[in-house]
């Protein structure tokens, strides 16, 4: 099983992936879906957690990427951040999605040197816009980077690509919904009305942004 199927059982397997055809979700953006991805529930499953640190840390190596220290991004990327951060014995420092208006109002938490390579870390990635926010305040603060990495990324608005490309960055992941729908077929987790469903929906979705 290679690790793009491997990750995406795992995270159906935990109900990281959750269907309401009755009642759709809420999205941030106020946008109604009948699917949900919550890689944050990740963090309570240790045997299925530490699989997919450790399909991160090989990917990192068969990819050659290389980083100095990683960034978690608020807030869902500051346990990943942290859990890699002990595996590779690599220095972790979190972005805050704003500067905090008290103390000494850093937008970044933890020690760094300047003109240090960054890798971004974060738990999903849908259009790539809280990237940006993060890229941007990690420059500001005088490092480098130029990759991001998730454990999902949804890879079906073209925008979020030409955004991040536009900054220099490439986007790395374990998956994406490609994956997820080759083992919902296979496996038969939905009927193949509901299967049929949500193809539907992620083509609307992409059709529309």
């Amino acid at each position: 099983m290679n690790y793009r199927t491997l990750t995406a059982k795992i995270l159906i397997d935990i109900k990281a992936v959750n269907f309401n055809f009755k009642k759709p979700f809420t999205l941030t953006s106020g946008k109604k879906s009948p699917v949900y991805i919550d890689c944050r529930k990740l963090i309570s499953f240790p045997k299925e957690r530490n699989k997919i640190l450790n399909l991160a840390v090989n990917y990192f190596k068969k990819e050659k990427i290389n980083f100095d220290i990683l960034a978690g991004g608020e807030t869902a990327g500051i346990p990943y951040a942290a859990f890699l951060s002990e595996k590779l014995n690599k220095p972790m420092i979190y972005i805050r999605k704003k500067k905090k208006g008290f103390g000494k109002g850093s937008q970044i938490e933890g020690n760094y040197k300047k003109n240090k390579k960054v890798i971004l870390i974060e738990d999903l990635a849908t259009d790539g816009g809280s990237k940006v926010v993060f890229v941007d305040a990690i420059r500001k603060n005088n490092l480098k980077i130029k990759d991001t990495f998730v454990i999902f990324y949804y890879d079906i608005f073209e925008k979020s690509k030409i955004n991040l490309s536009n900054l220099g960055i490439k986007l790395h992941c374990l998956c994406t919904w490609k994956d997820i729908l080759k083992v919902l077929e296979k496996n038969k987790v939905l009927s193949k009305k509901e299967f049929e469903k949500i193809k539907k929906y992620l083509k609307e979705l992409s059709d529309n942004h």
